[in-house]
């Protein structure tokens, strides 16, 4: 006998938010004495959904992340201003520009606090035990068991954890796969988690018909982490499925120009507002001190390893070691403005212009000298991908604690970590948050700064 599963009144939770967001746009077209009112507020909400349905506004899961909130809603209210605005223009209704533009800000300000309010609340009703999805796991092995322990301490993705099925002894385990069907036949569960390693394509295959026709999902652990935990996208030829890997969301034009032109006006204000009267400054206090040129130029490896001149403000006494050794701790090439320079890491401040060249970008991987680099590309795994796009003056590794000098392997392969998870997963989010992170070491003070 097939059993639907009913979830009280978690099936209203969407509806009511669509509600409350044309409640909010009905309250923005009152503050105008439209001659039609209804039909004006009738036809800004239609253009809010059709909008929506294209961003993927409500499309909001209980694993989303705030950043995506944030882009979505982002995304969501520009496209819908500009849709006013010109909704505004078609109808030659007459407003100032600063009346219009005041209603359109708290209206965005509202959507956006209201956005996150039920994202909020939903969290904190699931962590309370509410809106509930109980789901066992098929398959029984560290990565399950890991997954599990994921999702039952993490109470506010609202998951119930019900029972393993797979082979082995362990008391965890309710049964092996011939048990599953009659046990879901007499407990129910909301959604299947099946290990792409533990069950064949026929249990798979078995799996997927049992759900559909008891109104369950199904869901895939899978066993390779290193390809299927990537970002992958399907290409169809013709009726054939093939799964491709996206290298990095930079490969999309759109965001290589959204980040270039991020780059171009962030690296403009530090050079106009910063480098144009702290670099006679510094100069004064590096040629005081020392002989030699205000700014040291080296050659590192760039994007696809083309080479390319770093600048800094010189920090070192000129030394023929300077392009092979590493600076260490209590180096005693550098001299005494130069130690200020690098503690503050304002000896950096110049690889502004190289952002702005195109040489480098503020946020990715860090350039490494070139016998560096020579160095570790015979001994660590995958360290060319880190070359895959342009460099930065800071990157995820670094506001890790991955900065400066390599005294382990350990150091240089947790680096290369994060350098490529920064690659496959960029945002524009996620650059501004690293951003914020580096000013706030700067201040705090970093012991690998030196």
């Amino acid at each position: 006998m097939i059993k639907k599963k009913t979830h009280r009144y978690s099936f209203l939770i969407l509806p009511i938010i669509y509600i409350l967001d044309s409640v909010l746009i009905f309250l923005f077209t009152k503050n105008f004495n439209f001659k039609q009112s209804v039909l004006s507020f009738v036809i800004l909400d239609f253009i809010w959904f059709v909008i929506s349905y294209f961003t993927k506004f409500y499309e909001v899961y209980r694993n989303t992340k705030p950043a995506e909130i944030i882009s979505k809603t982002i995304k969501q209210v520009l496209i819908f201003d500009l849709s006013v605005v010109t909704f505004f223009h078609f109808l030659a209704i007459h407003h100032s520009n600063r009346f219009l533009i005041k209603h359109l800000l708290i209206l965005n300000i509202l959507l956006f606090l209201f956005k996150f309010l039920i994202y909020v609340l939903l969290k904190f009703y699931r962590a309370k035990g509410g809106n509930i999805r109980l789901f066992l796991i098929v398959g029984y092995n560290d990565e399950t068991k890991k997954f599990k322990d994921i999702l039952t301490t993490r109470v506010d993705y609202g998951y119930l954890f019900d029972s393993f099925f797979g082979e082995g002894n362990d008391p965890e385990i309710e049964g092996d796969y011939q048990d599953l069907k009659s046990y879901l036949d007499k407990n129910p569960v909301d959604v299947i988690f099946c290990s792409l390693k533990e069950c064949s394509d026929a249990q798979i295959k078995d799996i997927i018909n049992y759900a559909d026709n008891h109104f369950m999902s199904v869901k895939f652990i899978p066993d390779n982490k290193e390809i299927l935990g990537k970002q992958l996208k399907i290409d169809y030829f013709e009726y054939f499925p093939v799964l491709s890997l996206n290298k990095s969301p930079l490969d999309k034009p759109v965001n290589k120009a959204v980040k270039r032109l991020f780059d171009l006006i962030f690296s403009s204000c530090i050079i106009v507002c910063f480098l144009s009267w702290l670099t006679p400054i510094i100069g004064l206090l590096i040629k005081l001190e020392s002989k030699g040129p205000i700014f040291f130029k080296q050659k590192r490896n760039g994007i696809n390893y083309e080479l390319f001149n770093c600048y800094k403000y010189r920090s070192m006494r000129p030394n023929h070691l300077a392009d092979i050794k590493q600076v260490s701790k209590n180096d005693s090439r550098i001299t005494r403005i130069g130690k200020f320079l690098r503690k503050t890491s304002i000896d950096e401040l110049p690889q502004f212009i190289n952002v702005f060249k195109g040489d480098m970008s503020v946020v990715g991987p860090r350039p490494h000298m070139i016998k560096e680099n020579e160095r570790f590309l015979k001994r660590i795994d995958k360290f060319m991908g880190r070359h895959y796009i342009k460099p930065g003056i800071t990157g995820l590794a670094q506001v890790k604690g991955y900065r400066g000098e390599v005294k382990t392997d350990d150091d240089i392969i947790n680096r290369v970590k994060y350098d490529l998870f920064y690659i496959e997963n960029w945002s524009l989010w996620l650059d501004i948050k690293i951003i914020l992170f580096t000013i706030f070491n700067v201040f705090k003070g970093d012991e690998k700064a030196y």
